[in-house]
């Protein structure tokens, strides 16, 4: 039996260390995860997965925690995958979302995993989507993605969730330079966290108002709801539930196959872009060539135009050929 194989039978069975492995293959883009999935595929898409984002400070890992009590006591097994910040000089991270986290280790019906992002853009480790697959396979119901908090254009997550949560908190800017962060734009429900401190009103207004001058066509009809909430303290908690549950069973009334089919064309093209990234630039030598242009006085621009020619040269050829063999 392979190494695969093995993990396979057992992540499906619910042994948690199975369910580790895997992703720990996926983090590192391990091939044996592709077997792994291959073989779980028919179980993804049981679970719920919900993508909690905004700026740092807003209270993202305290509210987590508070929707994780919630769905616990409703008896519903939970996932959490947070994505923390590497350090772009060592490639580090903290991870210490499952420091704070770590009072629900002990939990049989929660599995936290914490993930550095590695240099990914838009908040979202590159592995995240195929950490959450497995995590879906092995039978956990509702699935939390706790992104960086950067506070700009996390729109990945977008890839990676059924439903969008953005919070917010007062004294982190008005609801109008949220707007101007374009995180907005990929919300399904708005969170003001911390909504005890001044302010909190009125950047829920602000928020209000931004929702109601937005065209909802984009968003299939769906109308974004501002909701409030001190995670701290567990007030509020409720309506922020009620509202993503809200939102889950306006998805489920017909438009939860085309949603989730957006997400995993989304998933193929940046898998693709990232392949074909690592193949043109080290297979085919473009590295090397990009150094020699660049030595040669050439601007950086220059490089990238005479690299795309290169490709648009050996697409014809091959193309070419292709045709006279037939």
């Amino acid at each position: 039996m392979s190494a695969a194989q093995g993990v396979l039978d057992r992540l499906v069975t619910g042994d948690r260390t199975a369910l580790a492995r895997a992703i720990t293959w996926a983090e590192s883009a391990d091939p044996r995860f592709r077997a792994v999935l291959t073989g779980a595929n028919e179980r993804v898409g049981r679970g719920w997965r919900v993508g909690i984002t905004g700026p740092p400070g807003a209270g993202k890992s305290t509210l987590t925690n508070e929707l994780i009590s919630a769905h616990r006591a409703a008896e519903r097994s939970v996932g959490v995958l947070a994505v923390d910040p590497s350090s772009p000089f060592t490639g580090g991270a903290l991870l210490g979302d499952r420091i704070r986290m770590d009072g629900r280790t002990s939990d049989e019906g929660v599995f936290i995993r914490s993930m550095a992002s590695r240099g990914s853009h838009g908040g979202i480790a590159r592995a995240t989507v195929d950490a959450v697959d497995a995590m879906d396979a092995f039978g956990l119901e509702e699935l939390l993605i706790e992104t960086v908090g950067v506070g700009q254009a996390e729109y990945d997550v977008v890839g990676a969730a059924d439903t969008v949560l953005v919070v917010l908190c007062p004294g982190a800017g008005d609801g109008v330079q949220a707007l101007k962060s374009g995180i907005l734009e990929v919300a399904d429900v708005l969170c003001v966290n911390k909504a005890d401190l001044s302010g909190a009103e009125r950047l829920a207004a602000d928020l209000e108002e931004a929702v109601s001058l937005r065209d909802v066509e984009p968003h299939g009809g769906w109308v974004t709801p501002v909701v409030s909430c001190s995670a701290g303290t567990s007030e509020g908690i409720e309506d922020v539930l009620a509202a993503l549950s809200l939102h889950r069973t306006w998805l489920e009334d017909g438009r939860l196959e085309a949603h989730r089919e957006a997400r995993r064309l989304a998933q193929v093209h940046r898998a693709l872009a990232e392949a074909v990234d690592r193949e043109l630039w080290e297979a085919f030598g473009w590295r090397e060539r990009a150094v020699r242009l660049l030595a040669d006085g050439a601007a950086h621009y220059d490089v990238v135009a005479d690299l795309i020619e290169e490709l648009r040269v050996q697409t014809r050829t091959a193309a070419g050929g292709g045709a006279s063999e037939r």
